[in-house]
Order: structure tokens, then sequence, then C-alpha cells
């Protein structure tokens, strides 16, 4: 009986071990779990927030840093929103310059990034607080590193609205967070070949830019974490954004699509 009494407690104290290992396990295999789902959380800019204004013009907060893009529509179209701490303008056409709202923004020193076709249009009060981009270059701005990406027309011509060249999308970048602000272009190569951006703004309009299919095609190719449609006025009205939405989502259900309202009067 003492024999057998001892292989039974030599059983349980077994199986006891195995009860332990196996907690053990468990909780590991929970705080992995929790873990990832932490990890995952941090991946998305949750410090970011945009107001949109109208069309391409919006305000952006990004943690303690202001940005507007594209301002137009008069000091007024900003009233009671933050001063920026610096500005970014994509191109010539009157939806993203307009020399007077900047002047009516009383910028003191603040920088504006530009494309050299702006610059060449803006007044000499302006131009000592710009910065002059080409596609391709990068500048470093306070907490940001800021990169002038191509934007244009397809296919490329001489007459086109938007050459290849003359104006700038620009990427924003700050603690390893990516921004694409696409301004006016097409489903061009260099935006299919973006890498690890975190929110897209992308443009969709006819006959300026592209149609929503296209559009929505150029972001199954990047995969941006976020992506938001704007400047989505053309000739004929508003494009489809609902049917944008649908059919990024069709293509992936890892790309969220946030709508914003960029038209309040409409």
């Amino acid at each position: 009986m003492k024999r057998l009494a001892s292989l039974l407690a030599i059983v349980l104290m077994f199986t006891a071990c195995k009860d332990d290992a196996k907690n053990e396990d468990e909780k590991t295999s929970s705080e992995i779990a929790e873990n990832n789902i932490q990890t995952e959380m941090t991946t998305e800019i949750t410090d970011l927030e945009i107001d949109p204004i109208s069309h391409a013009t919006a305000v952006f907060k990004w943690n303690n840093k202001i940005f507007y893009t594209d301002p137009v529509g008069g000091a007024k179209a900003f009233k009671n929103k933050p001063k920026p701490d610096f500005i970014l303008i994509t191109d010539i056409h009157g939806d993203h310059m307009n020399a007077e709202t900047l002047l009516a923004l009383e910028l003191g020193e603040t920088e504006i990034i530009v494309p050299k076709a702006v610059q060449k249009e803006l007044p000499e009060e302006l131009q000592s607080n710009l910065i002059i981009l080409k596609n391709g270059e990068s500048h470093k701005l306070q907490e940001f590193e800021i990169t002038a990406v191509p934007m244009y027309n397809l296919p490329q011509s001489n007459d086109a609205m938007h050459v290849k060249g003359r104006g700038n999308g620009y990427i924003a970048e700050k603690n390893g967070k990516r921004l694409y602000i696409s301004g006016d272009t097409e489903d061009i190569p260099e935006m299919r070949n973006l890498k690890e951006i975190d929110v897209a703004l992308i443009s969709m309009n006819l006959p300026y830019t592209m149609p929503v299919e296209q559009a929505a095609d150029g972001v199954l190719a990047f995969k941006p974490k976020k992506v938001i449609p704007y400047h989505y006025r053309g000739k004929n009205g508003f494009s489809d954004v609902e049917e944008f939405k649908r059919l990024v989502n069709k293509g992936s259900t890892n790309i969220q699509v946030e709508l914003m309202d960029w038209y309040p009067s409409k």
C-alpha cells in the first residue's frame, strides 16, 4: 500500500506540474496577443487631426504642430483656426495658390514650401518665406521631413493641365509616420510605388485629375493604412466618393477609407 501511495503521489505531482506549465503557456500566449494588439494600435497616426476647409485646402494638426495645405478663400476661410507653423502649396492654379489669402493671413516669418513655378507667381512680400522644392527633394522643417513628389496628368504632354515637374505632391513624415498629399495627379507610377504611407489624401475629379475607378486602383497598388478622398469637385459636379470607398474596400479590407466633407456649402 505504501508503494501504491507513493506512485499516486508522484502521478499527482507530475499532473500538477503539467497544469502549471499549461497555465504559464496560456498566460504567455495571452500576453503575446495583448502586446501584438497594442503594437497594431500604435501603427496608426493617432495624433493627426485634419480639418477640411474646401476642395484642396485644409488645416492639419499633428500633435503640437499646425500646417495648412493650399490656403485659398481669404482670411475669412481661416477664422478661428490656429495659426500655421508652416504651409504646403502644390501648384499654380487658383484652387491651390492664392497670394491674397497668404498676405491676408499675416504669416510673419512662417515658412511656405512651394515648387519653383509657384515661387515665380508669388509677390515680393512673400519671397523670404519660401522654401523651394523640386520633385524628389526633401527638407527638414521643425519636427518634420517634407518630401516633394511628382503630380501630373497622363499621358504626359506639354499641353497637359498638370505637366510633370511643375507641381508637387508631398509626403510629410514625423516620428516614422507618413502622410501623403497627392495634389493634382493621376494614377502615376510614382504614386503607385509609394511605400509605408499611413494616411493618404487622394484627388479625383474630371477632367483635372482622375476618375474614382483610377484613383481606387492606384490606392490598391500602394496600400496606405488610411485613405481620404479630397479635391473631388469637377466640371460636372462631385465625384462619387462612396463608389471610391466601395471599390477600395472590395479590393482590400485592410485599407480604411474615411469620407470627409470638403464642400460644406454644397
